[in-house]
């Protein structure tokens, strides 16, 4: 489907032309106009410089505390749930567009990482939650069977009185390092909020001043005023 982008003062017209062949439904053609569109998949150098290296440091970022968010979780869940792995997962993946966008700053493409790190402030927020609920709730209620042994009728042997006194003590032990093992996961889930509320800023500014540049660009005629003279002035052969 080819697609036409026409600019003149302030107002943007898109042409598509529909194939009426295609089993696709209109707006499933346009969507794919639109992003295989050389306008919005080429790299454009203005995106390139306005973003510099910010986005591949915020993607590193975004990489570490996934990687931290797997490998933690995995202690105090030990498999018995799977949010961290999906959290994790999510903001490498976060973490990947974003490197990519500076290393091939499309307009796609950065549209594409803003757009995730928007989804990915919902996804910050659902991680402070799940893990706070977890360092509230937890609780190892099937160590040291310590009902039982706080029963006023359960009667136990000097040998099995020490022995329940020190699972005791390496129960409350187990219980302070998850614990301070999720308050980690808490505090590395406020920083991705940072980061993907930094990555989606520096990318819609990225797109506006874009956007702001080739309005100039076309709008402005002081450029073809130095281009015409350029021509003017230029000696013949």
């Amino acid at each position: 489907m080819p697609v036409t982008i026409a600019k003149s003062q302030g107002v943007t017209v898109l042409t598509l032309t529909s194939d009426p062949q295609s089993s696709c439904p209109p707006l499933c053609q346009i969507l794919k106009g639109l992003c295989c569109s050389p306008v919005c998949c080429s790299v454009s150098q203005h995106l390139r410089r306005v973003q510099k290296t910010s986005q591949s440091l915020l993607g590193a970022l975004h990489i570490v505390i996934g990687m931290l968010n797997i490998g933690l979780g995995a202690i105090p869940f030990n498999g018995s749930e799977l949010s961290p792995f999906w959290l994790g997962g999510m903001f490498i993946l976060f973490g990947i567009v974003s490197i990519l966008s500076e290393k091939y700053p499309s307009p796609c493409l950065v549209f594409l990482n803003v757009f995730l790190n928007l989804a990915g402030v919902g996804f910050a927020i659902a991680a402070i939650i799940i893990y706070s609920l977890n360092i509230e709730f937890m609780n190892l209620w099937w160590m040291c069977d310590d009902d039982d042994y706080l029963s006023p009728y359960n009667t136990r042997s000097p040998q099995e009185d020490v022995w329940m006194e020190k699972c005791l003590e390496g129960k409350a032990i187990i219980l302070m390092l998850k614990r301070g093992i999720i308050a980690i996961l808490i505090i590395l889930s406020i920083l991705e909020l940072c980061v993907v509320i930094s990555s989606a800023v520096l990318g819609i500014k990225a797109l506006r001043s874009s956007e702001k540049e080739e309005n100039k660009s076309t709008d402005d005629p002081e450029q073809y005023k130095k281009l015409l003279e350029k021509v003017t002035t230029s000696p013949t052969v």
